[in-house]
C-alpha cells in the first residue's frame, strides 16, 4: 500500500499542476496571469509563458501593459524556437508599438526569425529573399549609428546571398552535367549578367569556357571553327581576370587543343599529352580537397 502511494503521488502532483495551469490560463485575473507568465518565462518554460502572454493580450489590450505583453509573447515563442509564430507576434508588436522601449530588440529578433525560417539552397528560396529584404531595410534604418547587431546581420546577409548564389550556380551546372553545353554556357553567362559579384565567379567563368570548348568539340566539322573561336574568347577572358586560378593548367591544355583543331598549334602531340596528364593529376587533387570540404560543411550543418 505504501509503495502504491509513493508511485501515485508524483502522478497526482502532475495532474494537480496541470489543472492549476489550465485554471490560470482560463482565468480573467490579469494580475495573477501577468505574474505567472513572467515566472514561467524566467524559469525557461517558454511554451507555457507564451500561452499565458497570448491569453493576457486580450485582457491588457489598450492598457499600459499591452506592449510588454505583446513583446514577451513574441519573445517566448522565439525562445521556444517557434520562429514562424514569433515573427508574426513581433511584426504585430512593431506595427502597434514602433516607439516602444522593446522595439529595437524586437526588430532584430524578427529578422532572426525570418533568417531561421529559410530553407536549404536546393529548396524554395522565397523565404530567403524575404529575409534579405528585411535585413537590408534594417541595415538602412540603423545606417550611421551604433548597432550591437550589425555584425550578426551582416553574417546572416552573407549566408543568405551565398545561398542564392549557390542555387543559381548549381542550376546552371546541371545543364553542364547533362552535357547540354550550349544551354550551360548561356546559363552561366546569365548568372554574371544578373550578379557580377556572385561568390562562385571563378567557377562560373571556368564552366563558361569549358561549356564552349565541349560544345565546339562535339559539333559537326562545319561548325567547329567558329565555336572554337568562341571558346578562345572565353579562355582569354578567364586568364585575363584570374591568371593564377586553380583551373588555369586545365584551360591552358584546352586552349592548345583548340589551337590544334584550328591548325595553329606549334607543339608536339607528346607535349600536349604530357600537359593533359599533368592537369588531370592536379584536377584529382582539387576534387579530393573539395570533397573533403563539402563533407566538413555537411557535418557542421547537421
Amino acid at each position: 500500500m505504501k509503495r502504491y502511494l509513493l508511485l501515485t503521488l508524483p502522478l497526482l502532483l502532475l495532474f494537480s499542476c496541470k489543472s492549476q495551469f489550465d485554471a490560470l490560463l482560463s482565468s480573467n485575473d490579469a494580475d495573477a496571469k501577468y505574474k505567472a507568465a513572467f515566472e514561467y518565462f524566467n524559469a525557461r518554460k517558454y511554451q507555457k509563458s507564451a500561452q499565458l502572454f497570448e491569453s493576457l493580450s486580450a485582457l491588457t489590450s489598450g492598457t499600459a501593459r499591452d506592449d510588454t505583453v505583446q513583446y514577451y509573447w513574441g519573445l517566448s515563442n522565439y525562445r521556444y524556437k517557434d520562429f514562424y509564430t514569433a515573427e508574426t507576434n513581433l511584426t504585430k508588436f512593431l506595427t502597434n508599438y514602433p516607439l516602444s522601449p522593446f522595439s529595437d530588440e524586437a526588430r532584430f529578433l524578427r529578422i532572426d526569425c525570418l533568417y531561421r525560417s529559410t530553407l536549404r539552397y536546393e529548396l524554395d528560396q522565397t523565404p530567403t529573399r524575404t529575409a534579405i529584404a528585411a535585413i537590408r531595410q534594417y541595415q538602412a534604418e540603423f545606417e550611421g549609428s551604433e548597432n550591437i547587431h550589425a555584425e550578426a546581420c551582416q553574417k546572416m546577409l552573407d549566408d543568405l546571398e551565398g545561398r542564392l548564389d549557390q542555387k543559381a550556380f548549381e542550376a546552371a551546372r546541371l545543364y553542364y552535367k547533362m552535357e547540354d553545353y550550349k544551354a550551360s554556357r548561356v546559363a552561366f553567362r546569365n548568372i554574371l549578367k544578373d550578379d557580377a559579384e556572385n561568390i562562385y565567379r571563378e567557377d562560373i567563368l571556368y564552366y563558361t569556357a569549358m561549356s564552349s570548348y565541349n560544345y565546339a568539340f562535339h559539333s559537326v566539322p562545319a561548325k567547329r571553327k567558329e565555336r572554337y573561336l568562341v571558346f578562345m574568347d572565353d579562355y582569354l577572358n578567364f586568364v585575363g581576370e584570374i591568371p593564377e586560378s586553380k583551373y588555369r593548367r586545365e584551360l591552358d591544355v584546352m586552349y592548345k587543343r583548340a589551337q590544334k583543331a584550328l591548325g595553329r598549334y606549334q607543339g608536339s602531340d607528346e607535349e600536349l599529352e604530357a600537359k593533359t596528364r599533368e592537369f588531370e593529376r592536379e584536377r584529382k587533387m582539387i576534387e579530393k580537397a573539395e570533397s573533403k570540404k563539402n563533407e566538413t560543411s555537411a557535418q557542421k550543418a547537421r
